[in-house]
Order: C-alpha cells, then structure tokens, then sequence
C-alpha cells in the first residue's frame, strides 16, 4: 500500500500537463513583476504565519513561484509540480471570495498577488 506522499507523486505525474496548464491560466504575474511585487511592504503585512516563521506561507509561496516561473518546463520537478497544483487551488478559492469594496487595494487581493495571481488584470 503506497503513503499518501507516494499517492500524490503519482497523481501529480498522471496530471502534469494539466497541472501546468492551470497554472500557466492562474499566475498572471511574471517572474520579474512577481519578485518585485514580494519586496514591497504591502506583500509582507499580508497572510497567515505559522509559529515557526516570520515569513507568511503566501510570501514564501510567492519566493517559489518565482523560481518555478523561471523553470523551464521540461526541467520542473515533481515537487515543483505539487506546489504549482496547491498555486491553482488557493488561486481558485480566493478569487472566488472577491470583496465587493476596494478590491483592487485590499488584503485580498494583496495576499493574491503573493500567490502570483493579480486580480485587477
């Protein structure tokens, strides 16, 4: 009986193409704007931390986006792929709870743009 470690390397390789896909559809930032964007106070006021880092999970998310997105695709791990798949659903929830005020200025969309996504575009 494989672990659920192993269960998800094989769903992540059976999936890959439409892993990258969505992600391709949902990270709308580039690897430069995204870096950019990370070194900006706004990006670092917002998202949740766990206890044991002062980095929010969302900004450290964003410092791996950036590396992915400097990847070529042929050259992307299987570790790249699970996260790029966690990229897409977090994307997906989040903009689908899209404040009806300030949007464009909010902690919304702020924790979005950490996760690559900018959602004003």
């Amino acid at each position: 009986m494989k672990t659920g470690y192993a269960r998800a390397v094989d769903r992540v390789r059976a999936d890959r193409k439409r892993i990258v896909r969505d992600f391709e559809q949902v990270v709308n930032m580039s690897a430069r704007e995204l870096a950019a964007w990370l070194e900006t106070d706004e990006s670092n006021r917002v998202g949740w931390r766990d206890s044991a880092n002062e980095e929010s999970v969302g900004h450290r998310s964003g410092r791996r986006i950036v590396e992915i997105l400097r990847t070529k695709t042929d050259r992307l791990t299987d570790w790249d792929i699970m996260h790029m798949r966690t990229v897409v659903g977090f994307v997906r929830r989040h903009v689908a709870q899209r404040p009806r005020k300030n949007a464009a200025t909010s902690r919304w969309a702020h924790s979005l743009k950490n996760w690559g996504h900018d959602p004003i575009r």
